[in-house]
């Protein structure tokens, strides 16, 4: 521990935080599963003092986990269990640098939350497309260095998507900063992706310009059932073509995370009259006031019915009853949470063979876990489906969990794998992936950056042990 003394001793006593009722609150994943320790937190004002961080721990080979709202579902931005890392929260760099609006571009440091960065985009008349569950405390540090994805992606791609200039400090103390939000810039290697996903194992991002888009002036939003899963592809580009591509978010339920959510919570409803096995979430939008958006999800619905693709079906009548709608989809986790928690599948597959994915898994799961209650919902118009499996109320909830994970997830993803899809559509690698990304990373992958990592950070200070499996 001496070498923690000697770095805490190099820095400004304001940013350094030792009070372990306060520490504590940095040391335990967003899904209380993992608890590490650690000394002390270190919270910069700037980014020289992040500088200063990093330059102390490269020198004397001390781990660094970068931390933003701590909302990672793969414990990346918990430190190990060892005793001999430093966290560093970006929480107190959270200024809006500028907003160009006549750019539709925003420059903001890495730490402000979300949801405070959307309003700020809001509040110039312009929007942020990049929207989660989460807003309301992750950190637009943490997304990017996740490459978050969220409701939104069909539309408007990942957050890697967004990002037209980054900064962030390197391995060394050194400062890589291209924040100029150009949309068009050819000079030389795109070095911004590689921290993009990465995870703070390359270096901490510590500014970022983001693309931003007109206000939408009409949003409509439809809550649907749906006869079979199978028809999801055929109906996304349907709406796709009726509404002139302005399909922002296109949301599957299943029945059985809905009934999940409604005994959980008796006091909701649900949307539609009569239960049916699958739901979609479907909202369009536009920024132009004069389109009639809801003449042409009508027209949609219509031939929807009279194709048999849908068998059921409201338009949202107000703001609240849009609200309504995006609560049930919003919840689901919270209502699996409510039933035991549940062994989570972050799976991706390419949209047309969604449905195909989602049929075979679950007769792997049903011959094998009778009964087990699957929740399976997810942002399908982009082909990411949460394929999660809620434990029996009479199971031994962990040891259930345990040996799910060891017998019979593999099988799930090897459906996944078998289709050229991926066993991390949006939550990332942290720690709790590295054998999946070892078992199913694309060919090179793991060897590639295994390369990088040595190449940036030698020493092994940037969040030791996530992303980058062990030789």
């Amino acid at each position: 521990m001496e070498a923690i003394e000697r770095v805490l001793s190099e820095l400004p006593q304001e940013i350094v935080t030792m009070d372990q009722d306060i520490v504590s609150a940095y040391t335990t994943d967003f899904r209380r599963q993992y608890a590490g320790t650690t000394s002390a937190v270190l919270r910069p004002r700037n980014v020289e003092e992040v500088q200063k961080i990093v330059r102390a721990c490269a020198a004397n080979h001390v781990g660094l986990v970068p931390q933003g709202g701590n909302t990672s579902y793969c414990t990346a931005a918990t430190p190990s269990d060892r005793g001999d890392e430093l966290v560093l929260s970006l929480e107190r760099m959270n200024r809006v640098r500028e907003i160009d609006a006549a750019n539709l571009s925003l420059t903001t440091d890495a730490g402000i939350v979300l949801s405070e960065l959307q309003q700020a985009a809001s509040d110039a008349d312009l929007m942020l497309p990049l929207a989660l569950g989460s807003q309301q405390s992750c950190r637009i540090g943490g997304n990017l260095s996740t490459n978050a994805g969220g409701i939104n992606v069909v539309r408007y791609g990942m957050a890697r998507d967004l990002v037209l200039g980054l900064e962030v400090v390197l391995p060394d103390g050194t400062l890589y900063s291209e924040l100029s939000p150009l949309r068009k810039n050819n000079s030389g290697y795109d070095v911004k992706q590689l921290f993009l996903g990465a995870e703070g194992t390359l270096g901490i991002i510590t500014g970022v310009s983001l693309k931003l888009v007109r206000k939408h002036r009409q949003t409509v939003t439809a809550f649907l059932a749906i006869k079979e899963i199978a028809s999801v592809a055929s109906l996304l580009a349907q709406a796709q073509i009726q509404t002139g591509e302005a399909v922002t978010s296109f949301e599957y339920i299943s029945d059985s995370s809905l009934q999940l959510l409604l005994q959980s919570k008796p006091n909701l409803r649900r949307p539609l009259q009569e239960a049916s096995d699958h739901y979609v979430l479907l909202e369009v939008a536009t920024a132009s006031p004069v389109l009639d958006l809801e003449g042409a999800v009508s027209l949609l619905l219509a031939e929807l019915f009279e194709s048999g693709l849908i068998t059921d079906g409201t338009i949202a009548a107000s703001e609240q009853q849009r609200a309504d709608f995006w609560h049930l989809r919003e919840n689901i986790p919270e209502a699996e949470v409510h039933h035991g928690g549940s062994v989570k599948h972050d799976i991706a597959v390419r949209t047309s063979r969604l449905a195909s994915f989602v049929e075979r898994a679950t007769e792997v799961v049903q011959d094998t876990t009778q009964d087990a209650v699957l929740s399976i919902y997810g942002h399908v118009g982009d082909g990411n489906v949460h394929f999660n499996v809620v434990p029996p109320a009479s199971a031994d909830r962990a040891l259930f969990k345990r040996r799910f994970e060891a017998e019979i997830s593999p099988k799930i993803y090897d459906i996944a794998y078998e289709m050229g899809g991926t066993f991390s559509a949006e939550y990332g690698i942290g720690r709790v992936k590295l054998e999946l990304l070892t078992a199913y990373g694309a060919k090179g992958k793991v060897e590639l950056m295994r390369t990088l990592k040595d190449a940036l950070d030698p020493s092994d200070i940037m969040n030791p042990g996530k992303v980058v499996p062990k030789r």
